[in-house]
């Protein structure tokens, strides 16, 4: 039996290509999927137990998504930030455009979820990162940066977890780019993996999934 059966994990980004492979696969292991995106059109045919359409940047919006999604599961166990999103460059309208996708949605939703996270017997976040990250250039100032942010404010949850003592865990996958022969189906099988490794030998671990930096990431 997969440690992911039974589990309800949210799939933020569930529309892009990486969210697609990732429902798929936590649904073919049990999970109860809750897929996550903007757009309604971009959840067709995404395979999840239930799909919802929220602006994970909204801090009421996404409150009064999870109080709805509350009061129908147990436990929320999983929050997979797979939301997308790719500019170059360091002009201020990319960096506004970026901001928004790759740390807002995650420090909202994130927030909004800690508590229920914290409260599981084995909640897990996971975000994607770049390997692009490690070799910053000033090509991709403005998302080589969020990138950064964001595998710092992973962990800091993962700090907060591990001085609580709770079998919780944050863990931040580092890829080249998703289009490369593979990677989707190993960034799916990583997610699915994380209920069936204890939480202290995932929380705050930095997983690289491929060491190639790419110049068009995920």
């Amino acid at each position: 039996m997969s440690g992911a059966t039974d589990r309800t994990v949210v799939v933020a980004g569930a529309g892009g290509i990486g969210g697609r492979a990732v429902c798929a696969a936590l649904t073919a292991a049990g999970a109860h999927v809750v897929a996550v995106g903007s757009r309604a059109e971009s959840l067709t045919d995404v395979d999840a137990a239930e799909t919802a359409v929220v602006d994970l940047a909204d801090p009421a919006a996404v409150a009064e998504w999870a109080d709805a999604l509350r009061a129908r599961r147990p436990s929320i166990d999983g929050l997979l930030h797979l939301v997308g999103g790719w500019r170059g460059g360091s002009a201020p309208d990319d960096w506004e455009w970026l901001e928004r996708r790759v740390l807002t949605t995650l420090r909202v939703a994130s927030r909004e979820l800690r508590d229920d996270l914290s409260a599981s017997s084995a909640g897990r976040l996971a975000i994607v990162s770049s390997a692009s990250v490690a070799q910053p250039k000033w090509g991709m100032a403005n998302y080589v940066t969020l990138k950064s942010a964001a595998e710092t404010w992973v962990q800091a949850l993962a700090s907060g977890w591990r001085t609580k003592g709770t079998p919780t865990a944050a863990v931040t996958f580092v890829v080249g780019a998703l289009d490369e022969p593979g990677a989707v189906d190993d960034l799916a099988a990583a997610c699915t993996a994380l209920w069936s490794v204890e939480a202290d030998q995932l929380n705050g671990a930095l997983v690289e999934l491929t060491s190639a930096p790419s110049t068009n990431p995920s």
